[in-house]
C-alpha cells in the first residue's frame, strides 16, 4: 500500500515525502514540475511527472494500490490568482476534484489537504489568534479556491465515506523554498541577504505573519495520517511576527548591515495573521518544535552560495 503525495517535488511536499520515507512508507509522487524541482525529489519515491488535472492520472490509481493521498499540489501565487482566477480555479478546485473522484472510484481510505491561512482573510484584532471556527473571508481568489475544496472534502466524506483532514498552514518557511516570485518572504529575504542585495518590504512592514518551519509541517502531515478524524486543523507556530522584525532577525543572523527598500502595499495583502494551534496539539498530538531563530538559521545556510 502506498501514499500518494501530489506536489511532492515542491518545497513542502518534498519534505513530507522525506519524512514518510524515513518512517518506512512506500511513497508515490505526482508533480508537473511547474514549480517543483527534480533536485527536491527523493530517489526512494516513485515519481510521475504529471499534472493533477490530466486524464492520465487515473492510470496511476489503476496500477498502484493507494491507501492515502497527501494533496500539496496547488497554484499558490496570490497575485497570479487575481491576474488569472480561471487558471487558479482550474488548478486548485478542478485538480482537487479530479483527485477526489479518483479516490472515490479506487477506494482510497484517506486524504490530507493542504489549505491555507489565506482563507481567513484580514481579521479584526479581537479575533486573533484565529481559531478553526473563525469567519472565512478570503481577500483573493487564491484563498477562495483553497476554501472551496474544504467543502468538497466534507461532501465526499458524507456521501462516500472518504476520511479526510484539512491542514490550514500558516506561513511555511525553510530550506528548498523557492525565492523566485511569490516564493515566500523568508526565502526571498534569505536569498537577497546571501547575495548582499537590499530587499523590498511592501507597505510599512508592520504586517504580521505566523511563521512555521517546514519540518514541523511535514511532521503534522505524518501525524494526521493516523490520528486526524474528519476535521480542520491550523498548523502554525501560534506566534505573531512583523515583517520588520523578521528582517531584523535574519539580518542579525546573517551578520549583514543592509537596509531594506520600501514598496507599496500589495493588493490582497493581510495586515495581521496568527493562528491558534490548540486543536492540532490536542487531537494530533503535535506541536511546533523548531524555534524561529533556529529555522531561520537553517534557511540562511541553505541559501549560502
Amino acid at each position: 500500500m502506498s501514499i500518494l503525495v501530489t506536489g511532492g517535488a515542491g518545497f513542502i511536499g518534498s519534505h513530507i515525502v522525506d519524512s514518510l520515507l524515513e518512517q518506512g512508507q512506500q511513497v508515490l509522487v505526482v508533480d508537473n514540475l511547474s514549480s517543483g524541482r527534480r533536485e527536491n525529489l527523493n530517489p526512494k519515491a516513485e515519481f510521475y511527472q504529471l499534472d493533477i488535472t490530466s486524464s492520465e492520472l487515473e492510470d496511476i490509481f489503476r496500477q498502484e494500490k493507494i491507501a492515502a493521498i497527501i494533496h500539496q499540489a496547488a497554484q499558490i501565487d496570490v497575485e497570479s490568482s487575481f491576474q488569472d482566477p480561471i487558471s487558479d480555479a482550474k488548478n486548485n478546485i478542478q485538480g482537487s476534484l479530479r483527485l477526489l473522484e479518483l479516490a472515490r472510484k479506487y477506494e482510497v481510505k484517506k486524504i490530507l489537504y493542504a489549505s491555507s491561512a489565506a482563507v481567513y482573510g484580514d481579521p479584526e484584532e479581537t479575533e486573533l489568534p484565529l481559531q478553526e471556527e473563525s469567519p472565512i473571508e478570503p481577500l483573493a481568489p487564491y484563498g477562495a479556491s483553497k476554501h472551496a475544496v474544504e467543502h468538497y472534502l466534507k461532501i465526499y466524506h458524507q456521501q462516500y465515506g472518504l476520511s479526510y483532514a484539512v491542514l490550514r498552514y500558516a506561513n511555511v518557511y525553510g530550506p528548498r523554498q523557492d525565492a523566485r516570485g511569490e516564493g515566500g518572504v523568508v526565502a526571498i529575504f534569505a536569498s537577497q541577504l546571501q547575495a548582499g542585495e537590499r530587499p523590498v518590504i511592501h507597505g510599512d512592514g508592520s504586517q504580521t505573519r505566523d511563521f512555521i518551519y517546514v519540518g514541523d509541517v511535514a511532521r503534522a502531515n505524518r501525524k494526521a495520517l493516523t490520528q486526524a478524524e474528519e476535521g480542520i486543523y491550523n498548523i502554525s507556530s501560534g506566534a505573531e511576527v512583523s515583517i520588520n522584525k523578521l528582517w531584523q532577525t535574519m539580518k542579525e543572523l546573517a551578520e549583514r548591515e543592509i537596509e531594506p527598500k520600501r514598496g507599496p502595499a500589495r493588493p490582497g495583502d493581510i495586515s495581521r495573521s496568527v493562528l491558534a494551534n490548540s486543536r492540532a496539539r490536542k487531537e494530533l498530538d503535535w506541536q511546533p518544535e523548531v524555534e524561529l531563530a533556529e529555522g531561520l538559521a537553517a534557511t540562511l545556510k541553505y541559501y549560502q552560495p
